[in-house]
């Protein structure tokens, strides 16, 4: 599978494979018809409080990273997460959409190493962490 990254207002092309948006807003000026998507995964953009932090401070690229991966360990980003990967494991070419203008540094090359394997996907002691270790410890035998 491969995985790319595509400033959604580009043209889509046939390459783009499932075409998913991974911003919580929609972007600006842009028709659904135009964007051509698969689906919208909202829930596993940033916060929109870490958004907005972020574009007042763009230099501060390994703190957002850092601070989004540990978002995308909450119960309802780790959902989304895992549609995300899901389609990716249903489909051959994942193009993953975004409508920043900073090419490099956004939320979706972030999830594209995650897709790729350059990091495990968060974990934490949130909601979901604690679920998994109950179940884990009511399906051991007595």
């Amino acid at each position: 599978m491969t995985v790319a990254i595509k400033r959604v207002y580009e043209v889509p092309s046939p390459q783009d494979g499932a075409r998913v948006l991974v911003d919580r807003l929609w972007p600006r000026g842009l028709t659904k018809e135009a964007a051509a998507l698969d689906a919208w995964l909202k829930d596993v953009a940033p916060s929109n409080e870490l958004r907005k932090w972020f574009h007042s401070q763009p230099p501060l690229w390994s703190k957002f990273r850092e601070k989004y991966l540990k978002e995308l360990a909450s119960e309802t980003a780790n959902q989304a997460l895992q549609q995300l990967y899901e389609i990716a494991r249903k489909n051959r070419r994942l193009t993953l959409l975004y409508a920043a203008k900073d090419e490099k540094n956004n939320n979706a090359a972030v999830l594209k190493q995650l897709l790729d394997g350059d990091r495990k996907p968060p974990t934490g002691t949130g909601p979901l962490r604690a679920v998994s270790a109950r179940r884990a410890r009511a399906s051991r035998p007595k």
